[in-house]
């Protein structure tokens, strides 16, 4: 019997210096309290096995995504490459675009969206169109790529990294993501999955500087056409 940091992870991009791989719905970015696999408990273990590295793997986390949202996810193999990513991240120079397929149709096909954001306790982000205690600008821009009967897909370039921000200012707006019961949504998924995941992520390669572009396959049960 296979344990799940057996399975080989789902990779877009591999080089001595970065790896990113397509994270499932449902799986954690970093190990927490729970117990549960992480993905890059999985890649640590890959990464081991396949180079047949001795002792411990470094393994840098850039960035992460929600649980239950799959996607781009990108890891740096070296401390230098960590760094100079994490700089990156940090100065808001790495473009991350996102789709999401939301409930009804929203008021304009493009739009930006500026509020701010204040997270909970309940591990839930509030949203308020001013500034208040504890809040945090949040922006993002988003354009309508498909119109179905009672959805619509979104392309969304997300310009701040709250916490929840792309499913709470869609909320806000009054169209959650399609399964975020969370947030509002009428319309469940199956293993409680959200339509949303991290499509593409463009960054400058940490060591080459050259331009990188990585796209993520959307996952299992999303709309063919």
């Amino acid at each position: 019997m296979t344990s799940p940091q057996d399975e080989v992870p789902s990779i877009l991009y591999l080089d001595s210096h970065l790896i990113a791989v397509c994270k499932p719905a449902g799986m954690l970015t970093q190990a927490d309290e729970s117990g549960d696999e992480s993905l890059m408990d999985q890649v640590k273990a890959w990464i081991k096995t396949e180079f047949n590295k001795p002792g411990n793997v470094f393994l840098g986390l850039i960035h992460r995504l929600d649980r239950n949202v799959s996607g781009v996810l990108l890891f740096a193999r070296t401390s230098k490459g960590a760094s100079r990513l994490s700089e990156q991240f940090r100065d808001k120079t790495t473009e991350k675009f996102y789709r999401a397929i939301v409930e009804g149709q929203p008021e304009q096909e493009q739009a930006s969206l500026y509020h701010h954001l204040r997270k909970e306790k309940t591990l839930k982000s509030t949203v308020f169109p001013r500034p208040g205690k504890d809040t945090q600008h949040a922006e993002l821009e988003y354009k309508t790529l498909k119109i179905y009967a009672s959805t619509r897909l979104l392309e969304i370039k997300l310009h701040t990294g709250r916490f929840h921000q792309i499913r709470a200012q869609l909320a806000f707006i009054g169209h959650p993501i399609l399964g975020d019961k969370k947030y509002g949504a009428k319309t469940p998924l199956p293993e409680r999955q959200i339509a949303l995941y991290a499509h593409r992520l463009i960054f400058k390669h940490p060591i080459s500087k050259e331009k990188v572009c990585i796209e993520s396959p959307p996952p299992p049960f999303w709309p063919d056409d």
